[in-house]
């Protein structure tokens, strides 16, 4: 007999209790880790308000000395004042949406279904259990084992690469992450308490990552898996993985398997990621402590302080891995959970490639690792550490980019990421801090914006923070940006830099804490209290330097129902842009619009994909472009000029679902298993998106 599921209420906001339980743990339920007392952006407040002339000519500054794009590709800055770089022609065309933009906004909505904007069709590229390797089965939902698992598209597709086949130009080489697994709605007659140890298999099978090539349609926009191509690639939660960059060794990643700290197996919740300009794709791993057992039962006060940090502090875990793996013991292996939370690089163009976990990148629950090149071609890589009141933080290169593909410029290019300075912000406001209230009113001065700094963490062997050591540092980063004094924010989770301006745009999902008794008040950069729907800032580095130290802030949109004055919108008529909540993953179209995807919208609706202007007479306008199923996250996105492509993420994930009581019949109809997939989007008459 199935044993149930205890029943559990919906999570505050628009994630349902089931999603928090599989996707992290039920983090928001437990304590907040960050108990630090550093410094907040409200202390400081109050003596930057004297200094607001001199931040605003600063920024004309940094916008005269942005003169022009360079060999790598660097955009010119826009100006601050006017909110944008040069406008694109539809900017010009007032009466008309952006370019990328002039589609109809779909209507907020609760229906079962992928629904996506008038003129468009889609299709279901890829589904979890659809075999990409030779030698896989089909997908048979009653007979899953972890053999066949691995040679299948895996379960919570989140993160998708998309990059050129030099060789094949109708194809396309597509890179997608796994976040977790939901056991209760894999296997029918799941006992939570009791899995076996071949659901915990298939579950570490299910992990990870899939390389797949897709067919792309001649005359419209439609994109179709091609399985078993020698491309095609799984990496998954058992996978041998490099450890490089300085805290590669370390006696704090050494574990009775490996007792060198070089090779760790596998990867686990793959959240966001990135392209870089070498071609490789890199994928960070987020709420991985939730996979973690008995972190609660260590007594050494240091190790047990260093876990709670990172929010292992738990009896048994979830999923009951410890059960088949010591290693998922953290009192048998205390070290395993520290080879866990890192940027991983994979070389999609060589399927028999090593991936590797990047170090100096340091170690917390990374969402996003997009990366810049500076004028002289060093790579900046921008992260976010998803938790409430964690930071953002920022890695520069100390060596160049080699261009080319020849086999020396690979070589050099595969340690573009193992030596730099690992940095975390600093947010200044620049108003009284008596203006910042709690409520979402906007200061006297018309925006939310001030300046920042980039504190230095560490280099190579230096550490730069005190009574911690660089591989302390890169290990426990978290606790050195306590001690550095970085500002709390609201849950910083993707990160994408401005093909266009360079300006760097931060979704921040949410935070229902901030401004709660004992927790850390509202600022500038997090202005309201007990946030719902959450943010996106915009960060200007200082000269356009992506190297830069010091860099100018502001919020492009402070998300929630256009009808609530707690909002704002860029500037734009609230009455003519579509409401959003709880932004998460983002990227930009060729026009430079930002496209922005939702997880937990916390107004009664589906979460869904939106296009939003950022520059022009536009900027600030808000356009919803299709929602999601029952339970789902809109996860993905990537915008071609041809193609939306979105992963759909946990559909049917809602309380008291299992697989004899789905809450959802997406993707395949009634009597099917619910299966995260990802969905290609296209104009019916083949023309172009949005224009």
């Amino acid at each position: 007999m199935r044993k149930l599921l205890p029943l559990i209420s919906a999570h505050p906001g628009g994630r349902s209790a089931l999603t928090c339980r599989y996707r992290c743990g039920d983090a928001c339920f437990h304590e907040v880790p960050n108990t630090s007392d550093n410094e907040y952006v409200g202390d400081v407040i109050a003596r930057s308000a004297s200094r607001r002339s001199l931040l605003r000519a600063s920024a004309v500054v940094t916008v005269a000395a942005a003169t022009g794009a360079t060999a790598f590709g660097r955009a010119p800055q826009a100006s601050a004042a006017e909110g944008a770089a040069a406008p694109t022609a539809a900017a010009a065309d007032k009466g008309r949406a952006a370019r990328g933009l002039r589609f109809t906004p779909v209507a907020p909505n609760t229906k079962d279904t992928v629904v996506v904007t008038e003129g468009h069709d889609q299709n279901i590229v890829i589904r979890w259990g659809d075999p990409i390797l030779r030698g896989a089965p089909a997908f048979d939902a009653d007979n899953q084992s972890a053999k066949a698992q691995a040679g299948q598209f895996g379960y919570n597709n989140d993160y998708m690469a998309v990059l050129d086949l030099p060789y094949e130009g109708d194809r396309q080489l597509l890179v997608v992450n796994h976040e977790y697994t939901d056991e209760v709605l894999m296997f029918a007659g799941y006992d939570a308490n009791n899995p076996t140890r071949e659901q915990a298999e298939i579950g570490w099978a299910a992990h990870g990552l899939s390389v797949v090539v897709a067919q792309e349609d001649s005359k419209l926009g439609k994109l179709t898996a091609v399985t078993r191509h020698r491309l095609n690639r799984r990496i998954t939660g058992t996978t041998p993985f490099e450890v490089t960059g300085p805290a590669a060794g370390s006696k704090l990643l050494r574990t009775s398997a490996d007792p060198t700290g070089k090779r760790i197996l596998g990867t686990l919740n793959n959240c966001g990621g990135g392209i870089t300009p070498w071609g490789t794709v890199l994928s960070g791993e987020e709420n991985f402590n939730q996979y973690f057992a008995n972190g609660g039962s260590v007594t050494d006060p240091t190790t047990a302080a260093r876990l709670k940090r990172y929010g292992l502090t738990g009896a048994a875990s979830e999923r009951k891995w410890e059960r088949f793996d010591k290693r998922f013991d953290v009192a048998q292996e205390p070290n395993e959970s520290n080879r866990f939370g890192w940027v991983i690089e994979i070389d999609p163009f060589d399927p028999d490639s090593t991936p590797r976990k990047l170090t100096a990148l340091g170690r917390f629950k990374h969402e996003a690792a997009e990366p810049r090149l500076t004028e002289d071609g060093r790579p900046v890589l921008y992260m976010g550490d998803d938790e409430k009141f964690d930071y953002f933080y920022k890695f520069v290169s100390s060596k160049r980019m080699m261009k080319g593909t020849s086999r020396a410029a690979r070589e050099h290019n595969r340690t573009l990421l193992d030596e730099g300075t690992l940095y975390v912000a600093k947010f200044t406001g620049d108003s009284p801090a008596s203006e910042i209230d709690g409520s979402g009113k906007l200061p006297e001065d018309g925006e939310f914006d001030g300046s920042g700094r980039w504190i230095p963490l560490a280099s190579g062997n230096t550490s730069y923070v005190e009574g911690m050591t660089a591989e302390e540092v890169y290990v426990f980063t978290r606790i050195a940006a306590d001690k550095a004094g970085a500002t709390k924010m609201d849950r910083p989770e993707d990160v994408e830099p401005s093909p266009r301006t360079g300006r760097v745009y931060i979704a921040l999902t949410n935070n229902s804490d901030r401004g709660k008794d004992g927790k850390p008040p509202v600022d500038e950069a997090n202005p309201r209290k007990s946030n719902k729907h959450g943010q996106i800032l915009e960060l200007t580095e200082h000269h356009d330097d992506p190297a830069s130290q010091r860099f100018s802030w502001r919020l492009f949109l402070v998300c929630g129902d256009p009808a609530d004055p707690a909002t704002y919108f860029g500037g734009f008529p609230k009455d003519q842009v579509s409401p959003i909540s709880c932004p998460d993953n983002l990227t930009f179209d060729s026009y430079g619009n930002l496209w922005i995807s939702t997880d937990g919208n916390a107004l009664g609706n589906h979460d869904g994909l939106f296009g939003v202007a950022t520059a022009g007479s536009r900027r600030g306008e808000v356009k919803q472009f299709l929602t999601v199923p029952n339970g789902a996250e809109t996860c993905g996105p990537i915008v071609q000029d041809r193609r939306v492509l979105v992963a759909v993420q946990h559909p049917g994930e809602m309380d008291g679902a299992s697989v004899e009581n789905p809450k959802s019949t997406w993707p395949d109809g009634p009597g099917k298993l619910v299966r995260p997939s990802v969905i290609s989007v296209w104009r019916r008459d083949g023309g172009n998106i949005g224009v």
